[in-house]
């Protein structure tokens, strides 16, 4: 299993379906499978039952799908990694790929995004900012490769990730050289 993880906007979902696409596996969305279980939206059920809550909902539904399919694609909410129980399911349970992207520029690609809540604020890029100061470590410590996603197109993307998980594969495989 190939786990995306990064910053809301970082491209986690559009790049793991294309990755999918070309390796043939299955594409998994943890928020989407998420709200398919709440009835809702993640963003209505965090405003009604807070967010111990939905952080509860979401360790418990990645715990399930990191048990799935080996040939899987896992596109993860952008706070996947805030509890450790998850951070370590992630790692152990395949390749955890982060999708590096700095504040500047994922609100460069989101502002004019309605949809999303997290730019509902006076001053979404600081909200950015502060949210990538809080995660960036633990992306950082959950993840076995990086990626810049700062110019590339989304097909150079997808090569970067099956090139890195291809030939990181290999070295994990090998005891000697964890």
């Amino acid at each position: 299993m190939i786990s995306l993880i990064g910053m809301p906007g970082s491209g986690k979902t559009t790049v793991g379906r294309q990755l999918a696409r070309r390796l043939g596996a299955v594409f998994l969305d943890s928020d989407r499978t998420i709200e398919e279980r709440i009835g809702c939206s993640i963003r209505d059920y965090f405003q009604r039952e807070g967010e111990d809550a939905f952080r509860a909902i979401e360790e418990a539904v990645l715990d399930e799908l990191t048990r799935g399919p080996q040939n899987a694609v896992l596109s993860t909410g952008g706070g996947a990694v805030v509890r450790a129980a998850t951070r370590l399911r992630l790692r152990e349970r395949g390749h955890v790929v982060y999708l590096h992207a700095l504040p500047e520029d994922i609100y460069r690609r989101l502002r004019h995004d309605t949809t999303r809540p997290l730019l509902h604020t006076d001053n979404p890029l600081e909200r950015l900012r502060g949210l990538y100061a809080e995660r960036d470590p633990l992306y950082r410590e959950t993840a076995h490769f990086v990626i810049e996603t700062g110019r590339p197109s989304v097909a150079t993307l997808v090569n970067m990730v099956a090139m890195q998980v291809e030939l990181g594969g290999e070295a994990r495989s090998n005891p000697e050289t964890r």
